[in-house]
C-alpha cells in the first residue's frame, strides 16, 4: 500500500512539473501555423478553407469575416456535422477534431489557442503517464528502476519535441498518445497467459482509436503487429494468433464502417498517393534519413543526439579492445519498441511529404528512450551505479543547456539573433501580432498576393486583429488599380501591405507609395511565406 502511494505520489509530481511547463510555452505561443488554423476551422465551418468563400477575393472584408472562420458561434454549437464532412474532403480522419471541436465548445464567440493546447496537455498526461510504465519495465532488474523510471519518464516529456507536440494545435499530440499506449499493451501482451481477453480488448480499442486519429499510425501498428504473428507462429501459439488477428481485424472493420472515406484517403487520395511514390524513390531514401537526423537532433534530444553518438561509439570501441561483453541484460522488451519504431522512423524519412518535425513526433518520445536505454546498457556493466547515475545526469544538463548554447552560436555564425525553441511557439512573431492588435489595427491592409504561394491561413491571426482587409489575388498592380482599391478608405496614416514570395516587392511598393502619395515603407516581420511592410 505505501509503495503504491509513493508511486502515485512520484507521479503526480512528474505531471504537475510537466504541466506547468506546458502551460508556460502555451502562454508564449505567438502565431499560428496554416495547419493549426486549419484544424480549429475544420471542426465547425462549412467549407475547408476560407479562401473556398466566393467573396474571399477582391474585396473588402472586416475582422469579422475571419473571425467568423476561427470560431464557433451560437447557431453553431450543437451543429458537430463539419466535423465529419470536413475530415471526408480533406486527407484526415475525423476523432482528433472531434475531441476537439468538443473543447472549443467551451469557448463559444470567441477565438482563443487555450481549448486546443489544452485538449494536448489532457493527452499527454495519459502519453508520460503510459511512457513510464513503458520505461518501468525496461528497467526493471536495475536498482532503484521506479525512481529511474520516473526521472526518464519526466525529461522524455520536457524535450522540446514534447512540448512542441502538445502547443501545435493538430492530432499529433493524439497519435503519440494512441502509440505509446498500443506499444505497453502489447508488452503487457508478452507477459499473459491464455487469458488475456480484457487486454486484446484494450489493444483493439486504441487500435480504432489511433486508426481514426492519423493514418501514420497504422505504420507502428502493422510492425508491431506482423512481430506478434511472427511471434505466436515460432511459439505454435495458433490459439492466440486466432485471437489477435481476430482483434486487429475487427478493430479494422468498426474503423472502416465509422469512416469508410478512409479507404479513399490512403490508397487513392494524393496525400496516399504521394507516399506510395515516395516509398518507391530509391534515390529519396538517404537524403530523407539525414534531414530527419537533423530533426531529431534538434527536437528530440535538443542538439545532443551527435555528441551521444560519438559518446557511445568511444564505450563501443572501449569495450571492444577490453574484451568486455557489451551488454549483460536481455530484455525481452527491447525489440517490441525498437524495431517498430526505427521502421516508423524510416518508412515515414521516405514517404513524408515534408521533412518536418510533426511526422515524426508521435514516435520522438520512444526514440529518446530507447537511445538513453541503450546507453545505459552500454555503462552498466563498467560503472559503479552512482558514476552512472552521474553520467546520465551530466547527459540531461547538457540536454537542458545545449538549445541556448546552439543559439548562442548560431547567432554568432550568421549575425543574427537565432533562438532554438518548439517550432509551434512562434515567439518571433509576437511582437507583429501586438502591433496588429493595438497601433496598426486601424490601418487599412492590402494582401498582394500570387496564386502560386497561396498559403493565407499562415497569416488569418493578423487579420483577425485588422480591422479592414482586402485580399488581392493575381491583379495588376498598377498605380489605377491600387486607386481603386483603397477609393473611399484613409490612407492618411498609412497602410499596411502584404506581399506573398516570388513577387517584386520593390516595384509592388513604389506602385503603392506613387498611388496613394506615401513616402517611408518599413518592413515589419518576416512571415511564413512573405513579408508585411507598413508604407506610410
Amino acid at each position: 500500500m505505501k509503495n503504491n502511494k509513493k508511486k502515485i505520489i512520484i507521479v503526480a509530481i512528474i505531471l504537475l512539473i510537466q504541466t506547468i511547463v506546458f502551460v508556460v510555452a502555451g502562454i508564449q505561443k505567438s502565431y499560428l501555423h496554416m495547419d493549426e488554423a486549419l484544424s480549429i476551422a475544420l471542426t465547425h465551418y462549412d467549407k475547408l478553407y476560407i479562401q473556398d468563400n466566393e467573396d474571399f477575393f477582391n474585396t473588402w472584408h472586416n475582422s469579422e469575416y475571419y473571425k467568423d472562420y476561427m470560431t464557433i458561434n451560437e447557431e453553431e454549437k450543437n451543429n458537430f456535422k463539419p466535423v465529419y464532412e470536413n475530415q471526408k474532403n480533406d486527407v484526415h480522419p475525423p476523432l482528433y477534431y472531434l475531441l476537439l471541436r468538443i473543447a472549443e465548445n467551451f469557448n463559444i464567440g470567441s477565438f482563443s489557442k487555450w481549448p486546443a493546447i489544452i485538449l494536448n496537455i489532457i493527452i499527454y498526461l495519459f502519453t508520460t503517464i503510459f511512457m513510464y510504465l513503458i520505461i518501468k519495465k525496461l528497467l526493471t532488474g536495475f536498482s532503484h528502476y521506479k525512481e529511474k523510471s520516473a526521472i526518464l519518464a519526466l525529461v522524455s516529456g520536457l524535450i522540446m519535441s514534447s512540448i512542441n507536440n502538445v502547443i501545435y494545435i493538430r492530432m499529433y499530440a493524439l497519435a503519440n498518445m494512441c502509440i505509446v499506449i498500443t506499444t505497453y499493451l502489447h508488452l503487457r501482451l508478452l507477459d499473459k497467459g491464455e487469458k488475456n481477453n480484457m487486454l486484446l480488448f484494450a489493444i483493439g480499442l486504441i487500435a480504432l482509436i489511433g486508426s481514426l486519429t492519423h493514418y501514420y499510425y497504422l505504420i507502428y501498428l502493422a510492425i508491431l503487429a506482423i512481430m506478434f504473428v511472427v511471434k505466436y507462429i515460432k511459439d505454435k501459439n495458433y490459439k492466440a494468433l486466432v485471437k489477435y488477428i481476430c482483434t486487429m481485424i475487427l478493430a479494422g472493420i468498426v474503423s472502416v464502417a465509422i469512416f469508410p472515406y478512409s479507404i479513399q484517403h490512403i490508397f487513392f487520395g494524393y496525400r496516399g498517393q504521394g507516399v506510395i511514390d515516395n516509398l518507391i524513390d530509391i534515390p529519396k531514401f538517404i537524403v530523407g534519413i539525414g534531414q530527419y537526423l537533423l530533426v531529431i537532433n534538434e527536437y528530440t534530444f535538443n542538439m545532443t543526439l551527435f555528441l551521444l553518438i560519438i559518446f557511445i561509439l568511444g564505450i563501443i570501441i572501449y569495450k571492444k579492445s577490453k574484451k568486455i561483453k557489451l551488454v549483460d541484460i536481455n530484455n525481452r522488451y527491447v525489440k517490441y519498441i525498437a524495431i517498430p519504431t526505427f521502421a516508423y522512423f524510416i518508412l515515414i524519412a521516405i514517404s513524408a511529404p515534408w521533412k518536418d518535425l510533426r511526422y515524426m513526433m508521435p514516435v520522438c518520445n520512444l526514440i529518446f528512450i530507447i537511445v538513453i536505454y541503450f546507453l545505459i546498457l552500454l555503462l552498466n556493466n563498467i560503472t559503479k551505479e552512482k558514476t552512472l547515475n552521474k553520467i546520465v545526469l551530466l547527459i540531461f544538463v547538457l540536454m537542458s543547456i545545449m538549445p541556448t548554447v546552439s543559439s548562442y552560436i548560431l547567432s554568432l555564425a550568421t549575425g543574427k539573433a537565432t533562438k532554438i525553441e518548439p517550432q509551434a511557439m512562434y515567439s518571433d512573431k509576437k511582437d507583429i501580432v501586438e502591433m496588429t492588435k493595438n497601433e496598426l489595427s486601424s490601418l487599412p491592409a492590402l494582401y498582394i498576393m500570387n496564386s502560386g504561394n497561396e498559403r493565407f491561413l499562415d497569416d488569418i491571426l493578423l487579420f483577425m486583429n485588422i480591422d479592414e482587409s482586402y485580399i488581392a489575388l493575381d491583379i495588376e498592380c498598377s498605380e489605377e488599380k491600387i486607386k481603386e482599391i483603397f477609393l473611399d478608405k484613409d490612407t492618411s496614416n498609412g497602410v499596411i501591405v502584404f506581399i506573398n514570395d516570388i513577387q517584386d516587392n520593390e516595384a509592388i511598393l513604389n506602385t503603392i507609395k506613387k498611388a496613394l502619395n506615401l513616402e517611408n515603407v518599413t518592413h515589419l516581420e518576416r512571415l511564413n511565406s512573405g513579408e508585411v511592410y507598413l508604407v506610410k
